[in-house]
């Protein structure tokens, strides 16, 4: 259930990196949050970083003593300090989602253990396997089992090796998983909720590059109309300042 962060709004800035795109996924809630929170804090510093900038490239506008390219640089300057930061904390919070997630997937594909008594569960075994030759599906009847909450029934089938039960493997690792599912709801939530935020991520992080890169700009020459992008104006002041330091020298 989305909630709202109740944070501030840049109207220059995409809202689409705004941490209350986070709080917005279907399974973000009180279960969740914490899992989460890391990703929140991510789209916080995202945003904050380019608006950071853009304060940046409003403040040397108003600088007279600034030529054009120089506005461009000096805003550059202020992006390269802030942006590693922003890119850093998504790239670490998409690991943990992926780290995380991949936790989850393990246990949900745990082996179960039989609670039923050896006697019984071969007896449940036996008997799901001979379903084949009365024509009707053994992974049916698991499955049937899983959805109806028989437990006993199910951990007897998936307590052991697949074929004692007529299952091939694959069957079995699907409806073990099933059963995981259908006994710890949460998990499966926690999951699904950690996958819908690295997938977020996934998706936005690109628009810190983007809307920086805006945000900078480039030195257009009013005669040329050619652009020279940041870095481009840095080779050129250097290479000026290297021609200067050998006439005076």
């Amino acid at each position: 259930m989305a909630r709202d962060l109740e944070l501030g709004v840049d109207g220059r800035v995409t809202p689409s990196l705004h941490p209350q795109i986070v709080a917005s996924l279907e399974d973000f809630d009180s279960d969740t949050e914490g899992e989460l929170q890391q990703v929140v804090e991510a789209f916080t510093h995202a945003y904050e970083t380019v608006g950071k900038v853009l304060d940046a490239r409003e403040a040397v506008e108003n600088d007279l003593t600034l030529t054009p390219a120089d506005r461009v640089l000096r805003v550059a300057d202020v992006a390269d300090k802030v942006m590693e930061r922003a890119t850093k904390a998504f790239d670490k919070a998409a690991a943990n989602m992926r780290s995380g997630i991949a936790n989850i997937e393990k246990e949900l594909t745990t082996p179960v253990q039989s609670r039923a008594a050896h006697t019984i569960a071969a007896e449940v075994r036996a008997y799901i396997r001979g379903l084949k030759a009365e024509g009707k599906s053994p992974m049916d009847f698991v499955r049937n089992a899983i959805v109806s909450g028989d437990t006993d029934t199910a951990m007897s089938a998936l307590g052991g090796p697949a074929y004692l039960s007529g299952l091939d493997p694959n069957a079995q690792a699907v409806l073990l998983r099933m059963f995981h599912e259908k006994n710890n709801p949460a998990l499966v939530k926690r999951q699904r909720a950690m996958q819908a935020a690295a997938d977020l991520l996934d998706r936005n992080g690109g628009l810190i590059f983007q809307s920086i890169e805006k945000a900078v700009g480039v030195y257009e020459d009013p005669k040329t109309k050619r652009k020279f992008h940041p870095n481009e104006l840095r080779k050129l002041k250097q290479s000026s300042a290297k021609a200067f330091a050998q006439l005076g020298g």
